[in-house]
């Protein structure tokens, strides 16, 4: 699962990559970030390393053990509609009982479920605990920008999210990594091992190394939150309506949610099966997308300063439709990589301005409700997109599925130019 993508951060790391190149730890005391932040931080660590291997490896688990694209779709679809049904009632829940207790709460409910979605290989049950396992995973989600925030001041939460948004790449880059070469060493040391037993030796590690994020996060100190008058000021007890430029932007994000949503979770699936490309090479190239993620994010904000914020994103969705196109094309594993490697590149670049374009076009007052509506809309698409393709892969094969989901990507961009720029000339710009 490729999750949940983090508005607007990326952003932020392009704008200061220079001086953070230059002397490291002179721009991080500047920063002056708190002994709770860097708690937080290890917690984030494990959670995202850990999970990062899970994620990795599971599908191809699921392979040894003989599901199909479409039962692994289904699965997890099921694991994006659980964090659906979760979204609203966990920012509840944070309100009432607290981030932490619901944040612990999450570290331990994910581990374990993940645990039972390792030794139960029973099809209704899989999908049974990929719910489950969703509606605990999204906990993490609606607790993290608000935990961030609280930990951060106004002059240092842009470089506070930048260092996190980072330390999300480098994780799921070292998860590669350690599924490409880990099982290649436990075969060495002479253990009798199966392809399935050694996966599942990972698989449950990886749960024990998301569940060690629990007893930092007992010892973060968090600040209180400011009283709701104080936050909400004059717009409190307004009710709120739905923004004119939403209207327009919802769809347009919800089919690019979707087209992302069709290949990604089936990437490693794709590679290995499909190319027939060994783990240990998937492990590097999933590294190496990751790398490439993290040096084009900083090359985000000159695209759009150059192009345009809604031609950058454009531009950017487009040749993402180009390279899957291009992918559905070849049998030749070395530039069917090279086009992988530029479809990670050119969907990830799209994202810091999609968020941009969404804060920057709503009133003050309004973005938290906008955010929320644009996250729950792209994961129910994304479930459905996720389910629907593991079907379509199944009945048709990789090559005529990649080349619709290269036509879903096209028409999402054509959306984003025709039917968001009209809306994008008139909304006034928010400070």
């Amino acid at each position: 699962m490729e999750p949940l993508l983090k508005p607007g951060p990326a952003e932020a790391s392009g704008a200061s990559g220079i001086s953070i190149w230059r002397s490291p730890a002179s721009w991080l005391l500047e920063k002056r970030l708190c002994r709770g932040f860097w708690i937080f931080f290890s917690v984030e660590f494990f959670f995202d390393f850990g999970f990062s291997l899970y994620f990795f490896l599971f599908n191809l688990y699921l392979v040894d053990f003989h599901f199909n694209e479409q039962a692994i779709g289904m699965i997890g679809g099921a694991l994006t509609l659980g964090s659906v049904a979760g979204t609203l009632p966990a920012g509840w829940l944070a309100r009432k009982v607290g981030l932490r207790p619901l944040q612990v709460s999450c570290m331990l409910a994910a581990p374990l479920l993940g645990v039972a979605r390792v030794l139960v290989m029973w099809e209704p049950a899989q999908i049974g605990l990929a719910f489950l396992a969703g509606l605990a995973m999204c906990i993490w989600g609606v607790c993290y920008l608000p935990t961030l925030a609280r930990l951060t001041t106004e002059e240092n939460r842009a470089s506070a999210f930048s260092i996190s948004f980072s330390l999300s790449i480098v994780a799921a880059a070292l998860g590669g990594l350690v599924c490409g070469y880990l099982p290649g060493w436990l075969k060495s040391t002479g253990y009798a091992l199966q392809a399935a037993d050694i996966k599942r030796l990972i698989l449950l590690g990886a749960c024990g190394v998301a569940g060690i994020g629990v007893f930092p996060l007992l010892r973060l100190p968090l600040p209180l939150q400011q009283s709701e008058s104080q936050t909400t000021g004059k717009t409190e007890g307004r009710p709120w309506k739905m923004n004119p430029f939403l209207l327009r932007f919802l769809p347009s994000m919800a089919l690019w949610t979707a087209a992302l949503a069709c290949f990604m979770p089936f990437a490693n699936v794709y590679l290995s099966k499909d190319l027939h490309i060994p783990l240990s090479q998937i492990g590097l190239i999933f590294s190496a997308a990751q790398v490439i993620q993290f040096c084009v994010g900083l090359l985000t904000p000159v695209l759009f300063r150059r192009l345009g914020l809604l031609r950058g994103i454009v531009a950017t969705q487009v040749a993402t439709a180009v390279a899957m196109g291009c992918l559905a094309g070849t049998h030749d594993r070395r530039l069917a990589v090279a086009l992988y490697l530029s479809f990670s590149a050119a969907q990830w670049m799209s994202a810091p301005g999609l968020y941009n374009l969404l804060m920057s076009k709503v009133p003050d007052e309004e973005r938290s409700s906008a955010s929320a509506m644009t996250m729950f809309c792209n994961a129910l698409f994304q479930s459905c997109a996720t389910a629907g393709a593991g079907i379509l892969f199944v009945q048709f094969g990789y090559p005529r599925v990649l080349v619709g989901i290269a036509a879903l990507a096209l028409t999402a961009a054509l959306l984003f130019g025709f039917l968001v720029a009209p809306a994008d000339r008139r909304a006034p710009r928010q400070s």
